[in-house]
Order: C-alpha cells, then structure tokens, then sequence
C-alpha cells in the first residue's frame, strides 16, 4: 500500500471540518448527523470515522483550529509598535474575517455552542477555553502598555479585554441577524474607543 503523504492527511482533515461546519451551519448542531456530514464531504463513513469518533470531536476540532488562528493574530498584533496599533491589527483581522463567507459559517456554529454551553458542560469548557485565550493575551497587551505608559492605569486591563471581546461577540450575532448590516461604522465607532485609551498627546 503506498505511503499517505501529511500533507493528504491534513487535506482531508480539513474537507471534513468544512463539511461539518456546512452541515451545522445549516442544519443545527442537534439535527446534524455524522450520515449528514459525511454525504456532505462525498468522503467514506470510514474516512471520516478514522479522524472523529462523534460530533463532539469534530467541534473541538473546529474550535481548536479557530483558536489557534486567533492566538496567532494577537501574537502578531503584539509586534506593533503602540498598543493602540496592536488592537488596530487586531480589528482589521477579526472584523475583516467576518466579511468572508467561510467564517460567517465558523461564527453561525460558534452561535449555536453558546447556546449549547447551557446545557452542555462538554461543550461550555471548550466555549470557555475558546474565550480564555484571547481574554488572558489581550489582557496582558493591555497591562504591559500601561507598564509602558501607553493607557491610562485608570482602566482595567482585564475588564477592557472582556468589553472589546464582548463588543467583537456582539457584532458576530447582529451580522447574523441582519445580513445587510454594515460594519464600518462600528469599526470606525472602535477606533474612536480605541484612540479614548491611548495617553499619546494627552497632558
């Protein structure tokens, strides 16, 4: 039998969480079915099955892949040179994400794992994991400018992360209430907030 390359693995991997994320996307997490998800791939029962033994771990899949998208754009972000230039970068990425149809898909899920974490407590570890993340590295970009003299000490770093966080949350289910809506307002509404935290220029 010839040898399967990485790189095929990873390829068909990743068909597979296309697929679900389809699939729940469109069907609902409960009413999904992994019979759905795999007509959804046009892969083997056995394909899919030798990757994800449930629909749980599918999700997890997908959350951990998002997770480790989101740590390395605040990671890149932290290289700016102010912190008001990081959380810029930072807007750009996760709000110009939400422009693209794939990621609308992505957040349609994340929507209904909110929901799920209420009765799920599988399910609200990885949604908490999910918000942990980012909330503990934004929280330290945060802290280390205002080591730097770059924010106000007034504010607190950690409740600052949760708003710009919730603020982010906030758009994800209003552009999936309302397609039409546009976001540059709210973008442009975020960097007035943004530039209200930097002590540049200010006596």
């Amino acid at each position: 039998m010839p040898k399967v390359s990485q790189a095929y693995l990873d390829k068909r991997r990743e068909e597979i969480l296309d697929a679900a994320i389809s699939c729940f996307s469109r069907e609902g997490f409960h009413r999904a079915t992994m019979a759905e998800i795999v007509k959804e791939s046009e892969l083997s029962p056995g394909a899919i099955y030798n990757y994800f033994e449930s629909k749980e771990e599918i999700i997890e899949a997908i959350a951990e892949e998002r997770r480790e998208v989101e740590q390395a754009l605040i990671a890149a972000a932290t290289k700016a040179g102010t912190v008001v230039e990081a959380l810029r970068r930072l807007r750009d990425a996760f709000f110009g994400d939400l422009k693209t149809p794939k990621e609308r898909l992505r957040r349609r899920l994340s929507i209904q794992l909110w929901a799920e974490a209420q009765r799920n407590p599988r399910i609200l570890r990885l949604v908490r994991g999910s918000f942990e993340g980012p909330l503990g590295m934004l929280s330290e970009i945060i802290s280390e400018a205002q080591r730097r003299g770059e924010i106000s000490g007034k504010v607190d770093a950690e409740a600052t992360a949760r708003f710009l966080i919730a603020a982010f949350y906030g758009l994800v289910l209003q552009v999936e209430w309302d397609g039409e809506m546009s976001l540059e307002p709210q973008i442009q509404l975020l960097d007035v907030f943004l530039e209200s935290l930097s002590t540049a220029g200010k006596g």
